[in-house]
């Protein structure tokens, strides 16, 4: 990915004429609407070339367009069934592989940061990438004590490029938020903005996938790789093979589906409490299934540091909307910052506008599908409906965006898996204050 930081303009350009073809299309659409068109076919006309116009061009950038793709992919499953093919086409042009980093530059990088004897610390380096990612592309390897590593090696000026990137499309937030139903897209740029310089630095990385690593380190049921060594713009660590999420996605078993949605829940809620972290990228890239049944999990770029676990109000939220203590509910959302002050919201309304996703938590167990995910989503984001009208009250306080996005993005993964499992026992053991009383 050469020259990136001597685009800035015309990247710029590029992503500006998102919202511009978007909002063409839209006007052309009302018209035919007016001429007596059929509404579900310019809907679906319309989105179909709004994915493909959108995907085109944040697949051109790469960079931080990309990361924002990936975050925005795991809500393709409420994307309603007749426009979702344009966009899984679209989000599968978008996450393949960027084009590699010619040898000679990536030899340059690790020369600058892992000395020019870098070579004596591998026993074999394959200049050919096996994989790429928004900022760097992985190279295999084997280190000089005979272990096979993965070599992540950061692109030349990604770093600038992926600054520019996130705050140009943090102007067009409220034009992504169109084309993703259901999809609350300024909080999710608003802190892949506030992470960005976390995950440029490989050595914050390292420091959190070495207390993955040790906090998991001979558990039955998750495994983190190594960190060998590390460097600024350099990550070895050992490497670790498997069937992707992806695959699962795409043709796994029943079995496999189950398996993989149980354990990716479970290891959200419980690596706070155990490793006083959590993982804040759930993409179904950064997860796979092991042979021996575990589930292997990479890249720890994007954590964050919770010491006493998740937040115990979160906890209470869900107990109370499971008992239906609207009255409780609201009052407790009121005190802690998920009502926009001056704003007021009846039990009757908080009762409405959660039902369509409280579904999981009524059972012990729960099967996520794509059609559950659509409703719940569509409901929440027609204009006209109560719904609607309800979270224009609401607020997200900036502490809780994070978990929020991640915790949306495990039912997105889970409903794409079609997966069924005991979700509700594994909130209720690994929750704060979901078993309290105060």
């Amino acid at each position: 990915m050469p020259d990136i930081p001597r685009r800035g303009s015309a990247r710029t350009a590029k992503l500006a004429r998102i919202p511009i073809g978007i909002a063409g299309r839209a006007a052309v659409g009302f018209g035919k609407k007016l001429a007596g068109g059929n509404r579900q076919e310019i809907d679906s006309d319309l989105a179909a070339k709004a994915a493909e116009q959108l995907f085109a061009v944040l697949g051109e950038l790469k960079g931080g367009a990309m990361k924002f793709g990936q975050a925005l992919s795991v809500m393709e499953a409420a994307v309603p069934e007749e426009f979702a093919e344009p966009y899984r086409e679209a989000l599968t042009k978008l996450q393949a592989d960027a084009p590699p980093l010619p040898a000679a530059k990536v030899h340059r990088v690790l020369d600058r940061q892992l000395g020019t004897a870098w070579r004596s610390r591998f026993a074999s380096f394959d200049d050919t990438p096996v994989a790429s990612a928004s900022i760097g592309q992985v190279h295999r390897a084997v280190w000089s004590d005979g272990r096979d590593v993965a070599v992540k090696v950061q692109y030349p000026g990604a770093d600038d490029a992926l600054r520019a990137d996130l705050k140009t499309m943090s102007r067009f937030a409220n034009t992504f938020s169109a084309i993703f139903t259901g999809a609350d897209v300024k909080p999710v740029l608003d802190e892949l903005i506030a992470r960005t310089e976390d995950e440029l630095d490989y050595r914050i990385e390292a420091a959190s996938q070495r207390k993955f690593a040790s906090t998991f380190d001979g558990d039955s049921r998750f495994a983190v790789p190594r960190v060998v060594a590390s460097a600024p713009k350099v990550l070895v660590t050992e490497w670790m093979s498997g069937t992707s999420l992806s695959s699962i996605i795409a043709d796994g078993s029943v079995e496999q589906r189950n398996a993989a949605g149980e354990l990716l829940v479970l290891f959200a809620f419980a690596a706070p409490a155990l490793a006083g972290l959590l993982h804040a990228d759930p993409h179904p890239g950064n997860f796979m299934m092991l042979p021996d049944g575990r589930l292997g999990v990479i890249d720890f770029g994007a954590t964050a540091p919770m010491p006493d676990g998740l937040p115990p109000v979160l906890g209470r939220m869900v107990r109370l909307a499971r008992e239906e203590k609207f009255d409780e509910l609201v009052e407790l959302c009121t005190v802690s910052g998920f009502v926009i002050p001056g704003r007021t919201v009846t039990a009757r309304e908080i009762a409405d506008y959660l039902r369509p996703f409280t579904d999981p938590i009524r059972t012990d167990s729960f099967h996520f599908t794509r059609s559950w995910l659509q409703k719940a989503a569509g409901t929440a984001t027609e204009f006209d409906s109560a719904q609607f009208k309800t979270a224009r009250a609401l607020n997200m306080p900036a502490e809780q965006v994070m978990i929020f996005r991640v915790l949306g993005g495990l039912v997105g993964i889970c409903a794409q898996l079609d997966a069924y499992a005991p979700y509700m026992a594994i909130l209720t053991e690994w929750m704060p204050g979901f078993s309290d009383e105060t």
